[in-house]
């Protein structure tokens, strides 16, 4: 009988990073924004930018049957507009920008 081969493991392979994104959130906000509607980031403009104090923590995008923490969460408020069309990107806690349908205002305003 002749001795078995054993193959030699390559490389072990390494999951690929994340993608890492921006500190700031006014550019979380338009790289998510251009990526949901498939356009190019320089094709989203800022119409404002706000740090804001959230009612709870829907961060002033509540969902009908949720339930919220009540209390006050720092965020910011981020308005970004695409050919003329106006989408509200909230934040806030450890929540980075995330697309809010339905926006409600924050505490005072």
């Amino acid at each position: 009988m002749t001795p078995s081969s054993a193959q030699t493991p390559g490389p072990t392979p390494r999951p690929t990073d994340p993608p890492t994104l921006p500190a700031d959130p006014v550019e979380q906000a338009k790289a998510a924004l251009a990526s949901h509607l498939g356009v190019d980031q320089s094709q989203v403009t800022v119409v404002s930018s706000d740090e804001v104090t959230w009612r709870d923590g829907s961060l002033g995008c509540p969902e009908p049957g949720m339930f919220y923490t009540q209390a006050l969460i720092p965020g910011t408020r981020t308005i970004l507009e695409v050919a003329g069309k106006q989408y509200h990107y909230h934040s806030g806690g450890n929540r980075a920008p995330f697309l809010c349908e339905n926006p409600q205002p924050p505490v005072g305003g």
